[in-house]
């Protein structure tokens, strides 16, 4: 891989944060820092999916996750944002803490659903302001 000193990962899910950890740790030679986040998506007017102290718990726990398992590799930095639209979120959030790169593990789902639920995946690798790197699912 090419040399990103500082790489953002998304994390959706404890699972995520544990698969996407996993994925990435082979990859961390030339990396110093990892900076972990979580998007609280906000509804934009309609109503949340959750109450909002259940979502920023949720959230601790899966970046805590990461932590424990790079942090003994590089630095972990974590945050928690809220954002009506993810990817967004994520690009504004990388040029805030001055990474070089995202790092992200595709994560499945039918075409319909993809579809529906505005697929991630796609915006995040479309025209992205910063190079994003595609981690293998870990087996």
């Amino acid at each position: 891989m090419v040399n990103f000193p500082h790489i953002l990962i998304p994390v959706a899910t404890d699972e995520d944060a544990r698969a996407t950890s996993t994925a990435l740790q082979p990859y961390l030679d030339d990396t110093e820092r990892v900076t972990a986040v979580h998007v609280i998506e906000k509804a934009g007017g309609a109503p949340d999916k959750a109450p909002l102290e259940k979502r920023r718990e949720d959230a601790s726990n899966f970046l805590a996750i990461v932590d424990s398992s790079l942090s003994d590799f590089v630095t972990v930095d974590t945050r928690t944002i809220f954002a009506t639209d993810i990817v967004p979120g994520f690009f504004s959030t990388a040029n805030e803490v001055g990474a070089d790169a995202i790092a992200f593990r595709a994560r499945g789902g039918s075409r319909i659903r993809r579809i529906l639920a505005g697929d991630v995946t796609t915006k995040l690798v479309t025209k992205p302001p910063i190079p994003v790197i595609s981690l293998p699912n870990p087996n």
